[in-house]
């Protein structure tokens, strides 16, 4: 089966792919977990809850249930690519208004608005 999307990590003007970098920082097992549920999108797109949840225009969350808490890697679609935005572990009830705010500038920076 060929996959809807290609994924790709959001990549700095430095050359820095942060999504990889903090992927790659995470026990094995998370790694895994949030990898495989990242693959089930680009496979699966469009999706909804629980899996995916649209934040506002242009930007959605891939959510997975770890061990240690919920991560979340924030996205972007253009035509039949998935930009990997940002990913973090979430640790409160509600996003950080922090962790909107960089992956809004990301996109912005691939939108060319930046």
């Amino acid at each position: 089966m060929k996959p809807l999307l290609t994924v790709r990590f959001y990549k700095t003007l430095a050359g820095n792919e942060p999504v990889r970098k903090w992927l790659l920082s995470l026990p094995t097992f998370d790694r895994r977990r949030i990898s495989e549920e990242i693959k089930t999108v680009q496979f699966g797109w469009p999706m909804g809850m629980p899996m995916v949840r649209k934040i506002e225009p242009d930007l959605w969350e891939v959510r997975t249930s770890l061990r240690d808490g919920i991560a979340r890697v924030l996205f972007t679609i253009t035509d039949s690519l998935m930009v990997l935005l940002h990913g973090f572990i979430k640790k409160s009830q509600k996003t950080r208004q922090e962790d909107l705010e960089l992956a809004r500038k990301r996109l912005a920076q691939i939108k060319g608005e930046e």
